[in-house]
């Protein structure tokens, strides 16, 4: 007796192949001290794939990292292919003082990097510590805003959101968030994540 020939399965139907995302940042991107599935790229592409979004976010932060240490290699840290950064650097400046014109300028020219090869950028601001006085916080502190109003980019306020002045959400060092300070900022920032995404187009490519 022959056997029926069997058809097989119909593959269930695969978004189109997810976004690729790259997170350019310093510690608070790459996560520092904490295991990699923890840090900040992963926990915001889970939490995105929870809601059915098809995108992958590689994780280019390098911990110390100011906005011209950024500069400096944004080539080669966002390969050919990339459909969005989310570009997070600007606190280490802060913290060492460095002049806001030279942070401003190194984003500046990071953005103009990536627009020039038709990668959008999701800007995340960082504000400045009052101890750094009045007249350093406000300047500083308008960076974000200015960078975003001239290049038209997707702004999110401050990076930190929701964690500042938390002790339980921070590392022992007061500075940096843990596994739970990552996740609350992760979910603070996930609506203007997918706003993006919504900008990309959908389903990639």
């Amino acid at each position: 007796m022959t056997l029926p020939t069997l058809s097989p399965m119909p593959a269930l139907a695969e978004p189109a192949h997810p976004l690729k995302l790259v997170a350019l940042g310093d510690s608070l991107t790459a996560g520092y001290q904490l295991p990699a599935a923890a840090a900040f790229p992963a926990v915001l592409e889970r939490m995105l794939r929870a809601k059915g979004r098809a995108v992958t976010i590689a994780n280019a932060g390098v911990s110390g990292e100011t906005a011209t240490n950024g500069l400096d290699r944004v080539d080669w840290s966002v390969p050919d292919g990339t459909d969005g950064v989310i570009l997070e650097l600007g606190a280490n400046d802060m913290l060492r003082g460095t002049d806001p014109k030279v942070t401003e300028g190194a984003l500046a020219a990071i953005i103009e990097r990536l627009k020039a090869r038709g990668i959008p950028v999701l800007l995340t601001g960082m504000l400045s510590a009052p101890n750094m006085g009045p007249d350093y916080k406000a300047r500083f502190d308008a960076i974000y805003p200015a960078l975003a109003k001239r290049y038209g980019l997707t702004l999110y306020p401050f990076f930190l959101d929701g964690i500042i002045g938390d002790r339980a959400l921070h590392l022992a060092d007061g500075l940096h968030p843990n596994s739970r300070g990552v996740e609350t900022i992760a979910a603070r920032i996930l609506p203007t994540t997918e706003t993006f995404l919504d900008g990309l187009g959908k389903g990639g490519h």
